[in-house]
């Protein structure tokens, strides 16, 4: 199944259309990877259980590559909030760590998919009605944000995203202009996908079942191409964003997550 030039296509295109969308909003791109990489490992024959669960772990270990490639181009523009990064990102990795030692090996995939759809599916709600926060409100301080982190990790370890869809809804309310939310969220990606990535490759290993090329719940064939893809077009993407109006920027943000979440839900209820 590795080589089969038809497959590589298809994780050559996944790769490229979510380094895009990883460097336009933020997302890491999971949001994009999980749903299409269940289609590409359900079509060979993977077990619906097993497939959501190896493109949840797939998608993530992908952000660690996407995040680099995107935050770059965001930090060139002086976009990156480094101070919330900072107090976030602490949190962000225990969240993560617990999500995906532990709750994730024992939950089934199709209980993954509707968690996925639903979290989704309630990211894309606050963006695109695009509720506007009261001037006053503010971030948190640093145990507010550490709490926030953790919340943001062990959400994004269940569902494999890199922690947009609720870390970028998250700030916009608080006050935080959308290009900032993202580009930070951006860099908040790394830091999700090394703690949850190492707990999907401890979780799954002795999994039965596993297709060869495998390490823990992570396919190490859909890894390579789509990080190898993804990072040309992720810097493409943060560019874009920085020319794109604010108001058509959100909508996009809330209309891609509610396509994946249809799917993913379609995938819960069928499974």
């Amino acid at each position: 199944m590795m080589f089969e030039p038809l497959l590589i296509g298809e994780l050559a295109t996944l790769g490229l259309a979510t380094g895009f969308m990883a460097g336009l909003l933020g997302i890491g791109g999971g949001m994009l990877i999980g749903p299409f990489l269940t289609l590409i490992l359900s079509a060979r024959g993977i077990p619906a259980d097993l497939a959501v669960k190896m493109a949840i772990a797939t998608s993530m270990a992908t952000i660690m590559f996407t995040s680099i490639s995107s935050v770059r181009a965001h930090h060139q523009r002086g976009a990156v909030r480094w101070d919330l990064v900072k107090g976030l990102a602490p949190g962000i990795v225990l969240g993560g760590a617990l999500a995906s030692l532990g709750v994730f090996a024992l939950l089934k995939g199709t209980t993954l998919a509707l968690l996925f759809a639903a979290f989704v599916g309630y990211s894309a709600t606050q963006m695109f009605l695009d509720k506007k926060p009261k001037p006053s409100r503010q971030m948190p301080g640093m145990a507010g944000q550490t709490a926030t982190g953790s919340v943001i990790g062990f959400l994004s370890g269940l569902v494999g995203a890199g922690g947009g869809f609720v870390s970028v809804p998250f700030m916009v309310a608080f006050n935080v202009p959308i290009l900032n939310a993202v580009a930070t969220s951006a860099a908040l990606g790394f830091p999700i996908a090394l703690a949850n990535t190492a707990g999907y490759v401890w979780s799954g290993s002795g999994v039965a079942g596993l297709p060869a090329w495998s390490l823990g719940y992570v396919w190490l064939p859909g890894l390579l191409v789509i990080a190898c893809c993804s990072v040309l077009t992720a810097p493409l993407g943060a560019g874009t964003a920085h020319r794109l109006p604010i108001a058509k920027l959100k909508r996009i943000f809330a209309l891609v997550l509610y396509l994946l979440a249809a799917y993913m839900l379609y995938k819960g209820l069928n499974g």
